[in-house]
């Protein structure tokens, strides 16, 4: 940034009523030129700046990105991973377990906190920045991962072997001394345990940055850390594998996030609900800042009038309580030149800009009404960082690492399947992690692709439903336990009572088809007639052609679903056990097979339904919005979607607020579901009063005071 028109930036700042600026962070090189020596002038500018301005300043640790002077002395703090030994020149490419990097970052740390922790204007520290482990594998991250063996099987080699199954290949380990590199590692087992190991060296590490921290802090300033997302598809999409989000926010004070997304025509908010649930579920329902979205992003990403605004509240409506643009002005060289800024390179006014200002004084204006907002959702996903990592081993399509026999769909696939089919229902949701001890505070609880995961776990979710609670299970659900050591009895493992089910055999499906049965077939038929089809879009399928037999939909198209129902990716051949068959394979190699089932076991009155194979977004919309209806937690805003998308909870005054939504392109008009203020606009909405929203626009009603 040209420092000689801060004024001006500062200025610009005001007018868009931006209140708070993050600084410092990946900024090392800048802060520690040369060992020891140190240069705060442009942290001392901005501060003095900003404070007498009026702009709050969150301050980042620096530690994400090493200087050129430290990995040249001390070439050991760069990660070494399956790709061999690191090299300098992006960022985090570090050993964050390295004592020597650990050393000089504590330095730069604390000189950074004398600067600035007393200043008036700073209200918050971000430790580090999206950390991960960096796939490091370095000599001291192996020793320390023994050790850690040793303590987890109390020193015995034996219980390692059987529990890893390392007789194969002759893995076997029989002396501690003799412990391989892990990155050769061919064993699930033992590679998925050295992944859980170095997310823990993540927890650990903000861990301890966040205590030289609060050494400085004061008691009005908080702890944040930027967390992440998986990155598969080029934005924020699904469970981030290199840190155990749940575990990690107990670090900090106030959980932050980055979230970025597609624009223009493919803006749906999923992405930004997604993010902002996972978010808001790993400090238990606690709001959160997003300390990171775009502004006009990538090529590509620039958004459509209207769409700044429209992202901006869908931040506000998952719960955050501020969100931040990556970044300012768009820099002028080096790797992010073209992920742009609200100011262009001219560092003149534009249209996004001018829109963001429009949200800042909008939301200025409404004041609390929009802050503060708390959920009191009924269902929730069940997300699990060992699932996901046994799935990079064994993976859904192949049964092998991803590229030895072709590719593969992965977790976080499913998992998106499942939320994007909730979302596009208009159905709230929390996550929780398979160790969460309370799932009876849930209607329904679905657990997408739950591969690995521990008896207790499995124990919980069979209480759940025996308890008059509702599950959704897809494919791929108690297969192994928590060394990810396949399970020997019959599978499901503990839910063939519960789901009314098992199997023993799977396959890919290739031209199989499905006949749809019972609720499963109104549901999509419902769907057909405009209930249950997602804002902005219409039902969409690539499902191939079929017969219906038996009590199937006779269409072989039903209504709702575009051609014929088709299992895709992988199908279990399921053989009901008292389960209800709620569609059923179409192919004369699987007849009398069930694909989707219902069971409602005992005398209770839970139910749990089981996805044993892949669907098209519409069959798997139809599906959830029967468990849906089951759990009885169907309400008016399930009977909104294709309309609009509704967020909803109560706000920092305790009166209900209500988000209707439109990513769309076109306007759409309805009938008030709520009564109350219009916070956007002027006066009052009555249930029943017509309302139109625009293209890419919203409608925001705060209601009644909550008792």
């Amino acid at each position: 940034m040209p420092t000689d028109r801060i004024d001006t930036d500062v200025e610009m700042m005001k007018a868009a009523g931006i209140t708070v600026v993050r600084i410092a962070e990946s900024t090392w090189s800048s802060l520690e030129p040369q060992p020891g020596v140190f240069d705060f002038t442009h942290v001392d500018r901005a501060l003095d700046a900003f404070e007498a301005a009026g702009i709050h300043v969150i301050v980042g640790t620096p530690t994400y990105a090493v200087p050129a002077w430290l990995v040249q002395s001390y070439p050991e703090v760069l990660a070494v991973t399956n790709r061999g030994e690191g090299r300098y020149g992006a960022r985090q490419i570090m050993n964050i377990a390295n004592p020597t990097y650990r050393f000089h970052a504590e330095r730069v740390i604390r000189r950074l906190m004398e600067r600035t922790a007393h200043r008036p204007g700073v209200i918050g520290f971000q430790i580090d920045n999206e950390t991960k482990y960096y796939e490091a594998a370095s000599r001291d991250v192996q020793r320390g991962f023994v050790k850690y063996l040793r303590a987890e099987f109390g020193d015995d080699l034996g219980a390692l072997n059987d529990a890893f199954g390392l007789a194969y290949w002759s893995n076997r380990i029989d002396a501690w001394e003799d412990f391989p590199d892990v990155r050769g590692t061919i064993n699930g087992s033992l590679g998925a345990e050295f992944a859980k190991y170095r997310r823990r060296l993540v927890e650990e590490f903000l861990g301890w940055q966040a205590g030289i921290v609060r050494e400085y802090s004061r008691d009005d300033q908080f702890v944040t850390q930027n967390f992440d997302f998986d990155w598969s598809p080029g934005w924020s999409y699904g469970l981030q594998p290199s840190v155990d989000h749940f575990k990690a926010a107990a670090t900090v004070d106030v959980a932050g996030v980055d979230i970025y997304h597609p624009t223009q025509s493919r803006l749906t908010g999923k992405e930004i609900a997604f993010g902002g649930d996972m978010t808001r579920s790993i400090k238990s329902g606690a709001n959160y800042l997003v300390l990171e979205t775009q502004a006009q992003g990538q090529i590509g990403w620039l958004p459509y009038p209207g769409q700044l605004r429209l992202q901006a509240y869908s931040h506000l409506a998952s719960g955050a309580d501020g969100l931040m643009y990556w970044h300012w002005h768009s820099i002028h060289n080096s790797f992010e030149t073209y992920w742009k800024g609200l100011l262009s390179h001219d560092l003149e006014s534009n249209q996004t800009y001018e829109e963001a200002g429009v949200f800042g004084r909008e939301a200025a204006a409404a004041g609390d009404a929009l802050l503060h907002l708390r959920k009191d959702n009924k269902v929730a996903i069940m997300v699990s960082n060992e699932a996901l990592t046994a799935l990079q081993w064994f993976t859904v399509e192949t049964g092998f690492i991803d590229g030895v026999f072709g590719s593969s769909i992965g977790y976080n696939d499913v998992l998106r399947w499942v939320y994007d089919a909730l979302f596009e229902l208009n159905v709230e949701v929390d996550f929780v992690s398979p160790d969460d001890p309370d799932l009876g505070r849930y209607a329904l609880v679905v657990a997408p692709a739950l591969y690995s995961a521990p008896e207790s776990t499995i124990t919980r979710l069979r209480e759940h439903v025996a308890a008059g609670g509702h599950l959704v299970t897809t494919f791929r659900t108690a297969v192994a336990d928590e060394h990810v050591t396949v399970w020997h009895d019959r599978a499901p493992h503990g839910l063939t009572e519960t789901l009314g089910v098992t199997y023993n055999q799977f396959t890919r499906p290739d031209g199989v088809g499905l006949t749809l049965h019972g609720d499963l077939a109104g549901a999509v038929a419902a769907q057909g007639a405009g209930a249950g089809v997602p804002a902005g879009a219409t039902a969409h399928s690539s499902a191939a052609p079929g017969a219906a037999d038996g009590t199937a939909v006779e269409e072989s198209a039903p209504q709702g679903v575009t051609g014929s129902p088709q299992a895709q990716r992988f199908m279990e051949l399921l053989t009901p056990e008292g389960a209800e068959v709620l569609a059923g394979y179409d192919h004369p190699a699987y007849d009398g097979y069930a694909a989707i089932t219902r069971h409602r076991p005992g005398s209770g009155s839970g139910s749990a339904l089981h996805l044993g194979t892949m669907t098209s977004p519409d069959l798997v919309r139809a599906a959830l919005s029967v468990a849906v209806r089951d759990a009885g937690v169907w309400d008016w805003p399930h009977e909104l979607a294709g309309t609009v998308s509704v967020r909803r909870g109560t706000n920092a005054r305790g009166r209900e607020l209500t988000y209707l939504l439109n990513y769309s392109a076109e306007p759409v008009t309805l009938d008030s579901p709520v009564a109350g203020r219009s916070v956007l606009g002027d006066g009052e909405i009555t249930v029943g009063d017509s309302l139109t929203i625009g293209a890419w626009d919203l409608v925001v009603i705060e209601g009644d005071l909550l008792a």
